[in-house]
């Protein structure tokens, strides 16, 4: 029997949040608290799963965790990220519901960890198969390849696609702002992306050596020294997975060769250095330092030196028909190395998910997962979280949208009335950052693609004009004046009010970041190379597909990712992961709740819950809330047929505004109501508990009686065969005691003993003879007056008196039996005699071999069932028999042309049978008892019989005589020995159920045809 289990069950704190009572941020974070300190590192906000990272490995993740959770319910079992996988993917395979799992939080908050595990456990219980399972060892390591190229300091969507029987056929990655000013500069305290320290620790000397690379971090200014090392972090086993995890997603060696050189090059970029040289013109342009680094750069690039040398250099600018070429200072020369190496490792990046994306893109019915960023606040924020911050903030939006539409038409499918719910709409917020005339990044465009001096300062001056009667924008400068006294925001810093909090915003950088310029003549050097992934990642440097239009900005690149998708998770059934840091050392145990407090505001978790119970806060269906509530009503308990959800309710008198009744789930408005449910059940469940204790003892009792008793028993019959053998071998003792003087009494006084012997002797055979004949003498007076009557049938006799009269009682009732059939049968007539005999010989004939005989016992024999004689209408068929008439019956005769049944007279005489017409008398057919051979029935309850005749004869011509009577048994006993005295020959009466006559073959069939027509006792015997 499966047992029924819920999250309520043994609940360290409150395992969903909808049910925390009272709601507030204090009592939020205290849950959360309650439940990290006890490693339950998941809590629910209705079909939300907060996940906090416990830096560190906890059993709760094996296979037998994944299989416990594989097709339960949602709210089943304590909450976890397996229940919402499985969710998901049930709703996937089982409903064709296309699915998206959002994970977000901040970096370090577990995204990534969270998104493997969904992808293992989705593995882990999808098909089996040796296709199947090289599509998921795919799936699984794209995250290795990937992660090894970041610092998952990006927006990464992935939709894993699936056939109808829910096994993985493939997936379609999407990135969204790799953050690539990572690679030149790192924040404080963080180190560059991985696959650089991966490359220096793991790769072998050899390998080292063709990428011109040596192990020593300090070596490259591109490398962040503080953070080099991280504690828990195996570069050199990161690496092998990585190379392992590029092979089973299907890169070539030639490929991952390319793949690694490029990140060489970037990595050595990093050591260019140039020095200022005064021109003959006057104007400074830049030199490169030392042009060994450049010429390995070269090297693994396959770039013309002298080419790369001058793009670092110069700078053509092209208007139309005209190109003018500028020289680069040294601020310049740095600015296009960094802009170099920052594109290098982005393109790299958007090409490894494509070629990811062509070895396991297919089109079918899909699973996303997106692992993005989560919202930043920081003490210096600057483009890169203004962009972050915006997708959060469509997110958030449409995740109140879908939230909203989820309870809606659940409220509607389960027809309860649906009621407006109040919440904080951040459309307007939206609406500020990306509106087409007047948003933030409409206006960051224009200033960039305006000509004239354009710094960030003219930027802010135009959001201070476009912006400033906005409610949730604040600046220094703005026009708005009631923020002109506003100290704590500097002058070149703007204020955006988020749905998570106030964030200020540094202008600086915003113009250059949203341009992203490569400068052309480096795109150009870049598809000179002879290395074919490099010129691949630079099509625009060919010169026969010159464009002189400029390119989009990031900003409007990130906006159009947004849409796409915002648009894509519209189109499927959302599930959320809300990722939290616990504290910034990343040490296992440690709760900061002013760290936790900050995330909860920014993820608008409270916003979350007063979303979910705005409604009701607790739903379930009928059938297991009835199961685990049903101890709590006299009605309900044990068992319950139907819906006793009701019933339960009104036992329990509960408010009827705090629940409401859908068609297949009960909704509780109150959190106060469950607890209190939950309350009285944990106390019905102590009482039940000390019923079945009560039970159980005395049922121990009664067992330990029943054995005891048993043992008893086993103990005293044991001592009773004891105390007999005792008892036994005492006797023996004094038997062989006695015996040994009556032997030598005997030896002593041998004549005296044979006179004695010979005295008792004749004295004993005298007494037995007179009591012999007394008992003979009293068993036969006894005998006389308890003699049974005279009836043959009646089997009474009186009980033996004595044994040694056994043989003699037994004779005595055969010899009383056979005289009494005597004086019994001496009162019979000759007619009576005659009847009898017939009786006697039908007996012999058809006794348990025809079932119709048995209905014919207790009939006369009569014979003339027609009175031919007195008849007038018989007289034609009279005179012409002039024989005695033994039997006369009408009977049905069955055609054999179409098995139809016509009625006939049928006589029986010393020497013919005949068959006469019942209307005319006419005689049909006369034939010779000598002619008889046969005559055949079947063992069943009906009166068909067939009488055949000898082949050859004048009656055969015409073939045997099917006949139907109700007398069967009369007329085939007194045919039989009306034969046997005329012929002196026994008539063969065949009983069988099978076909044993050829000649009846063709009138058989043709009754089978006219079944309708035939008479059911017919139906029956064919």
């Amino acid at each position: 029997m499966e047992v029924k289990t819920s999250l309520l069950d043994d609940m360290i704190g409150v395992g969903d949040m909808v049910l925390l009572e009272p709601l507030d941020e204090d009592s939020f974070i205290n849950n959360l608290k309650k439940r990290f300190d006890h490693n339950e590192v998941y809590t629910y906000i209705g079909s939300v799963v907060i996940s906090i990272n416990p830096y560190s490995s906890l059993p709760i993740y094996t296979p037998e965790k994944v299989e416990e959770y594989r097709n339960r319910n949602f709210y089943e079992l304590s909450p976890h990220i397996f229940a919402l996988s499985d969710e998901a993917y049930r709703s996937l395979r089982d409903q064709d519901k296309d699915q998206c799992i959002l994970i977000t939080g901040e970096s370090g908050a577990g995204k990534t960890e969270a998104s493997k595990l969904v992808m293992s456990y989705v593995a882990a219980v999808c098909g089996k198969g040796a296709e199947v399972n090289q599509v998921k060892e795919q799936l699984l390591q794209s995250n290795p390849v990937l992660e090894g190229k970041n610092l998952t300091e990006y927006g990464k969507y992935m939709d894993i696609e699936f056939d109808f029987k829910g096994d993985p056929l493939g997936g379609v990655i999407s990135n969204y702002l790799l953050e690539k000013s990572r690679v030149v500069k790192q924040p404080r305290g963080e180190r560059n992306f991985h696959i650089f320290y991966q490359i220096l620790s793991g790769a072998s000397e050899e390998f080292l050596c063709k990428l011109k690379l040596e192990r020593d971090f300090s070596r490259y200014n591109y490398l962040g020294l503080d953070s080099a090392k991280v504690d828990g972090v195996d570069d050199a086993s990161n690496f092998r997975t990585v190379r392992n995890a590029m092979q089973i997603v299907g890169f070539m060696d030639h490929e991952t060769q390319s793949v690694f050189e490029v990140v060489a090059a970037v990595l050595k970029l990093g050591n260019i250095e140039f020095k200022p040289e005064s021109r003959a013109n006057g104007l400074d342009e830049s030199k490169i330092k030392d042009k060994n680094e450049l010429k390995e750069i070269c090297e693994l690039t396959g770039i013309d030196q002298s080419v790369l040398e001058r793009a670092f250099s110069f700078r053509t600018v092209e208007a139309k028909q005209e190109k003018v070429s500028t020289t680069l200072n040294v601020a310049q020369a740095y600015y296009a190395r960094d802009a170099l190496a920052k594109n290098l490792y982005s393109r790299l990046f958007s090409w490894l998910v494509t070629r990811i994306n062509e070895s396991i893109k297919v089109l079918k019915k899909v699973m996303g997962v997106l692992d993005i960023y989560g919202f930043e606040i920081f003490e210096d924020n600057s483009f890169e979280q203004f962009i972050i911050n915006y997708c959060n903030e469509k997110l958030q939006q449409i995740f109140i949208e879908l939230t909203l539409k989820e309870e809606q038409e659940e409220y509607i499918r389960e027809g309860i009335e649906w009621t407006h719910i109040e919440y904080f709409n951040n459309a307007i917020i939206c609406d500020l950052i990306e509106n087409n005339q007047t948003g933030i990044l409409a206006m960051l465009d224009e200033e960039c693609l305006r000509p004239g001096t354009v710094t960030d300062d003219t930027f802010l001056e135009k959001l201070n004009q476009v912006c400033a009667t906005h409610q949730h924008f604040e600046s220094r400068m703005s026009k708005c004046s009631r923020f002109l006294n506003d100290t704590s925001l500097p002058h070149s810093c703007f204020r955006i009010q988020h749905y998570a909090g106030k964030v200020m915003y540094q202008v600086e950088g915003f113009v250059d970041k949203n341009n992203d310029l490569l400068y052309r003549d480096l795109s150009q050097a870049m598809w000179k190379a002879s290395h074919s992934l490099i010129k691949a990642l630079f099509p625009e440097g060919n010169p026969a597909k010159i464009n002189l239009k400029r390119p989009p900005t990031a900003g409007s690149q990130f906006k159009a990712s947004v849409a796409t998708l915002m648009k894509n998770l519209q189109t499927k059934n959302p599930n959320y992961i809300r990722c939290i840091k616990p504290n910034d050392k990343k040490a296992a145990q440690v709760f900061n709740e002013a760290l936790v407090c900050h995330q909860i505001r920014y993820l608008g978790l409270l916003e979350n819950v007063r979303v979910r119970r705005a409604g009701y806060a607790f739903r379930q269906p009928y059938e297991p809330c009835l199961e685990r509530y049903k101890m709590l009503c006299k009605q309900t308990w044990p068992h319950w047929k139907g819906d006793g959800v009701e019933v339960l309710f009104n036992e329990l008198r509960i408010p009827e505004e705090e629940f409401s009744f859908g068609r297949s789930k009960i909704f509780i408005r109150n959190p106060r109501t469950l607890f209190k449910l939950e309350d009285l059940r944990k106390q019905r469940l102590e009482d039940l508990a000390t019923l079945i204790g009560k039970i159980y003892r005395g049922w121990k009792c009664r067992t330990r009686f029943l054995l005891m008793k048993r043992c008893q028993i086993v103990i005293a019959s044991w001592y009773r065969r004891f105390a007999q053998q005792k008892r036994y071998e005492k006797i023996k003792s004094s038997a062989v005691t006695v015996q040994s003087y009556i032997r030598g009494w005997k030896v002593s006084f041998p004549s005296l003993w044979l006179s004695l012997c010979a005295e008792a002797r004749s004295r004993s055979e005298k007494t037995f003879q007179e009591c012999l004949a007394f008992h003979m003498q009293k068993y036969f007076l006894e005998m006389k007056n308890k003699m049974p009557s005279l009836s043959p049938i009646d089997k009474n006799w009186p009980a033996r008196p004595y044994l040694f009269l056994d043989s003699t009682h037994k004779e005595l009732k055969r010899i009383f039996h056979l005289w009494r059939c005597k004086k019994y049968r001496d009162q019979f007539t000759d007619q009576q005699k005659l009847i009898y005999e017939e009786k006697l010989e039908a007996s012999e004939l058809f006794k348990d071999k025809k079932a119709l005989y048995p209905a014919s016992v207790g009939q006369p024999f009569q014979g003339a069932y027609l009175e031919i004689s007195e008849n007038p209408k018989y007289k034609k068929l009279k005179d012409a028999v002039d024989e005695k008439i033994i039997i006369a019956e009408v009977v049905n005769k069955i055609n054999r042309a179409n098995g139809k049944a016509a009625s006939r007279i049928f006589l029986l005489t010393k020497n013919n049978v005949l068959l006469a017409d019942q209307k005319s008398g006419t005689i049909k057919s006369e034939v010779p008892l000598g002619d008889v051979t046969k005559v055949s029935m079947s063992s069943q309850n009906d009166g068909f019989f067939a009488v055949h005749l000898k082949e050859g004869s004048e009656a055969a011509s015409k073939g045997d005589f099917l006949l139907s009577s109700d007398h069967l048994i009369e007329m085939a006993t007194k045919l039989y020995r009306t034969t046997l005295s005329q012929t002196k020959q026994k008539l063969n009466i065949e009983i069988s159920d099978e076909y044993v006559s050829c000649s009846l073959k063709r009138t058989f069939t043709s009754v089978q045809h006219a079944k309708k027509s035939t008479p059911p006792q017919l139906s029956a015997t064919v």
